[in-house]
């Protein structure tokens, strides 16, 4: 696979009946596989060449962003609403309008993403539902041709 190239979830239906309650913050673990994803996320952005140029967007100690990641996924998956109790509500555009986003740079964020899904156990049925979601995010903060 080349670098520019987006290791993307397959666009077929759930392969298994969704659970009647809860929410996917529930369906895929809670707080624990939450944590566990948004640090193996930030591992593969720490670590791989494709994704250099996002990295180079953040600072040199990942934690602030961790943590924050964290917080907004948490309410955006339907658990508790960190990021708002803390923040108030989130406009991930504005917040994200310093940075030169282009097609490359969501690929590489939706790489890494999808990469962390797999190596943290997101069973398939929700990496289905989520990786459109994700990749909706990604591609609205494009901000460069």
């Amino acid at each position: 696979m080349s670098t520019n190239e987006v290791q993307r979830a397959p666009s077929a239906q759930a392969t298994a009946p969704l659970p009647a309650t809860g929410s996917m913050y529930d369906w895929i673990g809670g707080e624990p596989a939450l944590r566990k994803l948004v640090d193996r996320f930030y591992e593969i952005m720490d670590g791989e060449d494709f994704a250099a140029t996002i990295r180079g967007m953040h600072q040199a100690d990942l934690a602030p962003m961790r943590a924050s990641l964290f917080e907004y996924l948490s309410g955006w998956l339907g658990g508790p609403p960190l990021y708002v109790v803390k923040h108030g509500s989130p406009c991930i555009s504005r917040a994200h309008a310093p940075f030169a986003i282009d097609r490359a740079a969501s690929d590489a964020w939706m790489r890494c993403m999808n990469q962390a899904m797999l190596d943290t156990g997101v069973p398939e049925q929700y990496r289905e539902l989520l990786s459109p979601a994700f990749e909706r995010m990604a591609t609205m903060l494009i901000n460069r041709p």
